[in-house]
């Protein structure tokens, strides 16, 4: 498999970045993952705005460029023969001393990955199990919670569904630190309970996701009240539908809600229609390709 190294297309057998490297030794670290659609990502001007933010924020001397990330992208499926792919679009601190630097880091580090798809059709896509986890969300490291390279607590979160004993790919779902519905392991989520499409508030600490951004979008294009807050598990249980939403898996039904012993909490026959309406829309659009 081949990717790229700040730029330079590299097999993943000699793809290396030094020990030393404080995205290695702290975490400090940013990504995006987008996916593409006839060869040509998806959203990636707004993966892109995001990427400046944080590094903005982490003092990062990196300016993300939609345009090379669509180039580089576009690089990567040749190199690899594929029509299309996930890309993760990494961005490390780069090499530091040991110790908790006060300065910028001046010359951090491009990686880009890439990964086959698998067929997916919205028509065909199954509904998800999403499980309540005893494991609470952490807290963003900073103001807002950044798509980091700090991934311990999802990590912790998918042992804790493995030794629950919950079905090949259920979704945990988070509450914070104050009981309130969060995110999804690797999803933003979305409930519609009498004709509001409801989300997590940015104060209970979900990431700003792109999907779900556009997703909003396209929900108020549809007449459909949108609205952030903060909610408990019980408002989910009232829910007349739910889906979870990521840049790779784009809409996904949530067939079933389950406590967290894994008892059965609620469960639908099939997705929703609003559900069934965003997904094609969804998949229209980046069909399409209008949008970067």
């Amino acid at each position: 498999m081949k990717l790229l190294i700040d730029g330079q297309l590299r097999s993943s057998e000699e793809a290396v970045i030094s020990v030393y490297d404080h995205g290695f030794l702290y975490g400090m670290g940013l990504f995006e993952t987008f996916r593409t659609y006839g060869g040509k990502p998806w959203l990636v001007e707004r993966h892109a705005r995001r990427l400046a933010e944080g590094c903005r924020m982490l003092g990062f001397a990196y300016a993300p460029d939609a345009d090379r990330m669509a180039e580089s992208s576009a690089r990567l499926l040749e190199a690899n023969g594929w029509e299309d792919a996930y890309i993760r679009w990494s961005v490390s601190a780069g090499e530091g001393a040991v110790g908790l630097p006060a300065e910028d880091y001046r010359q951090p580090r491009e990686i880009v990955y890439a990964k086959p798809l698998a067929p997916d059709e919205p028509s065909t896509r199954a509904g998800k199990t999403l499980r309540l986890l005893r494991l609470r969300r952490s807290g963003p490291e900073g103001e807002v919670r950044l798509k980091s390279f700090h991934y311990m607590n999802n990590i912790l979160a998918k042992r804790e569904l493995a030794a629950g004993g919950a079905a090949p790919g259920t979704e945990g779902l988070f509450l914070d630190a104050n009981g309130y519905v969060s995110e999804g392991l690797v999803s933003n989520v979305f409930w519609l309970r009498d004709g509001v499409l409801y989300s997590p508030s940015p104060e209970a600490g979900p990431l700003a996701g792109i999907t779900a951004g556009f997703v909003r979008e396209l929900a108020r294009t549809r007449g459909i009240r949108c609205e952030e807050g903060l909610f408990g598990w019980e408002h989910l249980l009232g829910a007349d539908e739910i889906f979870l939403t990521n840049s790779i898996q784009e809409i996904v039904p949530v067939a079933a809600l389950e406590a967290e012993d894994g008892s059965a909490a609620k469960r639908w026959a099939e997705a929703g229609k609003l559900t069934r309406h965003l997904m094609n829309d969804y998949r229209q659009a980046a069909e399409r390709g209008t949008l970067r």
